[in-house]
């Protein structure tokens, strides 16, 4: 059986007991704006009230996974703002990390900065071959304020985490699955991410 639910900027599906969460902002390049993390905080607090979901799932579409928060937005914060803003996406990325379901990042494409804070509080993260990763907010004189400067070194260790949030560069699949940022690269990814969600029903 097939439920779906589409907001604006989220889609999230249901099939069987797998809850797919898809980014749909293209043309934004899937960036995760104040109103997308409404979205998805009322999406996780639906799916993780429930007992007949075993796992979440999050992908993007096209060739973005997604874009980490909507610069325009961050451009328009204060000292406040920009506080409750960071803590906001600490406490939805939190919700991620300590789900009863498992949670499984299928990164299809870029994801940068905020985005890859968010595949960081996910239990597995499986790379398509085009996927790209980067902290960029070195080139904007920002850090990623969502969780990411702790779980980045923690999974792949302080040397590379830092060199990660200093240069701002951009790492292709193959090194991420080096460095172990990621366990698998795989074609297509999402249908390697419903085979390991499958198998918790068993």
């Amino acid at each position: 059986m097939t439920a779906s639910d589409t907001a604006q900027g989220l889609i999230v599906e249901i099939v069987d007991s797998i809850a797919i969460i898809r980014f749909d902002r293209p043309a934004k390049r899937n960036s995760l704006s104040q109103d997308l993390l409404d979205r998805l905080e009322k999406a996780l607090s639906a799916c993780l009230s429930r007992d007949d979901i075993v796992a979440l799932i999050f992908i993007g579409i096209g060739d973005v996974f997604a874009s980490g928060a909507d610069i325009l937005e961050l451009s328009g914060l204060n000292p406040e703002s920009a506080l409750a803003f960071s803590q906001r996406g600490q406490k939805i990325f939190q919700m991620i990390a300590v789900a009863p379901q498992i949670t499984i990042a299928a990164i299809n494409g870029y994801c940068m900065g905020g985005a890859l804070d968010l595949v960081l509080a996910c239990d597995i993260r499986i790379a398509s071959s085009k996927a790209i990763f980067a902290h960029p907010g070195a080139k904007l004189g920002i850090i990623t304020g969502w969780g990411g400067t702790q779980r980045l070194p923690r999974l792949i260790g302080k040397t590379r985490a830092l060199e990660f949030f200093i240069t701002a560069r951009r790492i292709p699949s193959d090194e991420a699955l080096e460095i172990g940022l990621v366990s698998e690269v795989h074609d297509p990814v999402l249908d390697r991410a419903i085979e390991l969600a499958s198998i918790t029903k068993e």
